[in-house]
């Protein structure tokens, strides 16, 4: 049995990594080209940002923070967008230190020396358990994350705070998904008196448990153990409750801990940050391994080292489920996947994302995760290399 969690967007974590990211998008919004790195720390009525940033764009990181506060829903006298303490630690990176290039124009000569800035081993993961090609556990837990925040700012259930948990169980047999072992939600209320226990209960199974598995072939049985808030009424949450902090919230930004995630932060960095740029990039080569018919999961690890343009390893882990030899894929990948910094930002157009998608793109990812997203286009989610993947195998050895 493994169980993964979901948070909502009010979570106070994702509170800070949605500002975080929101500040990335309003500064490649400004100059595609500049660098960014934005963090944020949130408790009871007082924010702190951290950010470090190329000059020659002015950015009122305040008034973005206050914005995305109040685009969540928190209008509570404890916490608000417009009350709370906003403290900034502010600074420019020297340009000296910086190495500029467009890397929609550079040769394959000059790609080989952009060099990553930073050392980590990343993953990418992908499975054939759901059709985002995400594990189960994570894909129904966002699901009724997402579920959760719907009802409320649609008014079905109008009573409900913006701060929200949720974590699925799933029983697996062989590998496979068998059955729902049991379903947790922690729902925020705006008052606590208001309504019962009781009425909260009977209305999350109602319109969020039972809405989202209606179109789930594994449903809760009767044996499923669902439990909604188990401590009675819960007001308010959020920062009024708990502390948050930017990158906290590694495994629901992935895989739900089913598979291996890099310990660093995705949200609040630029494209230039291979930690962030690496993942998305090992993601893809996973999927389109799985989405090919060459192994039933698969996790491709990327470790890179400052000074190397390229990674210095790639690993290639199927757990059995290959249809070839896990050394015989991880050349594939070599061959089919450019890793290097500037190829990952130009074949995803990463510093033009916030322009051309409507609201920015950076802060759509920072809630209910930066993979598997089904309702957002996202480049590293495409399969375009799936049909080569088979060829080169050849399709008759499937």
């Amino acid at each position: 049995m493994f169980t993964s969690e979901s948070v909502t967007e009010g979570h106070p974590d994702k509170l800070c990594d949605q500002i975080s990211d929101a500040i990335v998008d309003r500064h490649l919004q400004h100059d595609p080209y500049g660098r960014i790195i934005a963090e944020c720390a949130v408790a009871s009525g007082i924010l702190f940002i951290a950010a470090r940033f190329t000059p020659g764009v002015n950015i009122d990181f305040s008034a973005v923070a206050r914005q995305v506060i109040n685009q969540i829903g928190y209008e509570h006298d404890t916490f608000n967008g417009k009350n709370c303490s906003i403290v900034t630690s502010l600074a420019e990176i020297p340009l000296e230190r910086e190495c500029p290039f467009r890397e929609e124009a550079l040769s394959e000569e000059v790609m080989e020396l952009v060099a990553a800035r930073n050392q980590v081993t990343v993953f990418g993961f992908a499975c054939n358990q759901t059709a985002a090609c995400l594990p189960l556990p994570i894909w129904l837990a966002h699901r009724l994350a997402r579920r959760l925040t719907a009802v409320r700012i649609k008014k079905i259930l109008p009573y409900l705070a913006p701060d929200g948990k949720t974590q699925v169980g799933i029983e697996y047999r062989d590998r496979v998904p068998a059955r729902i072992h049991s379903i947790t939600i922690i729902a925020s209320q705006n008052r606590r008196d208001e309504p019962s226990i009781e009425r909260l209960r009977n209305d999350i199974r109602e319109v969020v448990i039972t809405q989202v598995f209606a179109e789930e072939p594994i449903r809760p049985d009767d044996n499923t153990r669902i439990v909604i808030n188990p401590e009675g009424t819960f007001a308010v949450g959020g920062p009024a409750v708990h502390s948050g902090l930017t990158g906290r919230k590694n495994a629901i930004d992935t895989y739900g801990e089913y598979a291996r995630h890099s310990g660093a932060a995705l949200s609040g960095k630029d494209p230039l940050r291979i930690d962030r740029v690496g993942a998305y990039a090992a993601r893809h080569a996973a999927k389109n391994i799985v989405v090919a018919g060459l192994a039933d999961e698969c996790e491709i690890q990327l470790s890179y080292t400052i000074g190397l343009a390229r990674p210095v390893s790639i690993q290639v882990e199927t757990f059995g489920t290959g249809k070839v030899a896990e050394s015989e894929l991880a050349r594939l990948v070599a061959e089919q996947f450019d890793f290097r910094l500037a190829a990952i930002v130009r074949r995803f157009n990463l510093r033009h994302l916030p322009s051309t998608v409507r609201g920015g793109f950076y802060r759509r990812l920072a809630a209910y995760g930066h993979v598997g997203r089904m309702d957002i286009g996202l480049p590293w989610e495409v399969t375009d290399a799936s049909l080569q993947l088979r060829n080169e195998v050849g399709i008759g050895r499937l």
